[in-house]
């Protein structure tokens, strides 16, 4: 069992210096490549659980749903981009478009048309 535990740490040990060791400079956090390879070697385990959390620059990756699959996507809603004040105006003028349209039907059933 000591002897799993040795190898399990040493291939993480190797997978870790090599993932460094290829990584470019602008794919590492907050210390430089050199400084996480001193941690690695000398805090074999610790500094392997360190650079795989904390170190390592991942890629940004496109968030995938299971909710709706490609073919039954949601219809996109149009984004209303006009201030309130003109949303309040159009509203008003469509309210006072409504109230003459009663009106003049008022008025026709008023004549008898």
């Amino acid at each position: 069992m000591p002897i799993l535990i040795a190898l399990v740490n040493l291939a993480i040990l190797v997978a870790t210096l090599v993932d460094i060791i290829r990584r470019p400079e602008g794919g590492i956090r907050f210390m430089p490549k050199v400084v996480w390879l001193i941690v690695v070697i000398l805090l074999p385990f610790i500094g392997s659980v360190l650079w795989w959390i904390l170190g390592r620059e991942y890629a940004p990756r496109q968030v995938q749903t299971t909710r709706y699959p490609e073919r039954m996507a949601p219809p996109r809603r149009a984004v209303d981009t006009r201030t309130t004040e003109q949303q309040l105006a159009d509203l008003e003028r469509e309210e006072r478009e409504a109230k003459l349209r009663e009106e003049i039907a008022r008025r026709r059933a008023q004549r008898g048309e």
